[in-house]
C-alpha cells in the first residue's frame, strides 16, 4: 500500500518486485547466482561445521586449551565477519579464496562458542556412570559426550549457517564475484530497486529453503530421540 501510494522508483509495489524476480530467474540471472552462492555457502559452511565443532569440543574437554584460546575464540566470535574482508584480501588478494576465509571465520567461532558450551553443560553423572563402565578417550568422547551434548551442537550449527549466509553476502557484496551478493551490487549500481529487493526476497527464500532441508527433520528427530517433543 505505501508503496503504491508513494509511486516512487525507490519503493516499488510487490507485483514490481515480482516482475522483476520472474525476469531475472527466466533470463538465467537469478539460477546462476544462487548457484554460485550456493556452491560457496556449501563447501564454507562444511569446513567451519568440522572445525568448529572439533575446536568446541578441544575447548570444552582440556583445561589448558580452554585456559590459552577460551577468551581469544569468545573475543573473536564477536567480530563482525565483514571485518574478515580487509585481511583475506590482504592475505589472498581479490579471490574466492579471500571470500571462502570471510565464511568460514564468520560461521566457525559461533559454532566453537555454541559447542564448548553444549559439551561442558553435559550431566556429569552421566559421564562417571560411562567411566564406570570402563568408558576412556575417544570412546567416552564420541560414544557417550558428543551424544549427549548433540542438541546444542545442532543449534551452534544453525546458529552457525545463519553466520555463514551473512558472512558469504557480505563478502560477495564487495567486488566483483558472481553469486546473490554480487546481483545485490548490480542492482545498486543501475538505480534497480525491484532487483534489488527481488535478491532479498531470494535471500529470505534460500535462507528458509536451506533451514527447512537441512535442519526442520533433524529438529525432529532430535526431539523425539532425546525427549524434547511437547506433551
Amino acid at each position: 500500500m505505501a508503496s503504491s501510494l508513494g509511486n516512487s522508483p525507490l519503493l516499488p509495489s510487490p507485483l514490481a518486485v515480482g516482475r522483476s524476480l520472474v525476469h531475472a530467474a527466466r533470463d538465467g540471472t537469478l539460477g546462476r547466482a544462487i548457484g554460485t552462492s550456493v556452491l560457496r555457502l556449501s563447501f564454507g559452511y562444511g569446513v567451519s561445521l568440522v572445525a568448529g565443532v572439533a575446536l568446541g569440543v578441544g575447548l570444552a574437554r582440556s583445561l589448558a586449551a580452554k585456559q590459552a584460546f577460551g577468551p581469544l575464540v569468545l573475543g573473536l566470535s564477536s567480530v563482525p565477519s565483514i571485518c574478515w574482508l580487509p585481511l583475506a584480501i590482504l592475505w589472498f588478494g581479490l579471490s574466492e579464496t579471500a571470500i571462502q576465509v570471510v565464511v568460514i571465520l564468520g560461521a566457525m567461532l559461533p559454532i566453537a562458542v555454541a559447542t564448548e558450551g553444549a559439551v561442558r553443560q553435559v550431566n556429569p553423572l552421566v559421564v562417571r556412570a560411562a567411566r564406570t563402565m570402563g568408558a576412556r578417550g575417544p570412546r567416552l568422547l564420541f560414544s557417550v559426550v558428543v551424544p549427549a551434548a548433540f542438541p546444542g551442537i545442532v543449534s551452534g550449527a544453525k546458529l552457525g549457517w545463519t553466520f555463514a549466509l551473512r558472512s558469504l553476502m557480505a563478502g560477495e557484496l564487495l567486488f566483483v564475484s558472481g553469486g546473490l551478493g554480487q546481483l545485490l551490487e548490480t542492482g545498486r549500481d543501475i538505480g534497480d530497486t525491484t532487483l534489488v529487493l527481488a535478491v532479498i526476497v531470494s535471500i529470505v527464500a534460500l535462507g528458509r529453503a536451506s533451514e527447512w532441508l537441512l535442519f526442520a527433520r533433524l529438529d525432529r528427530e532430535i526431539a523425539r530421540r532425546w525427549g524434547t517433543e511437547a506433551a
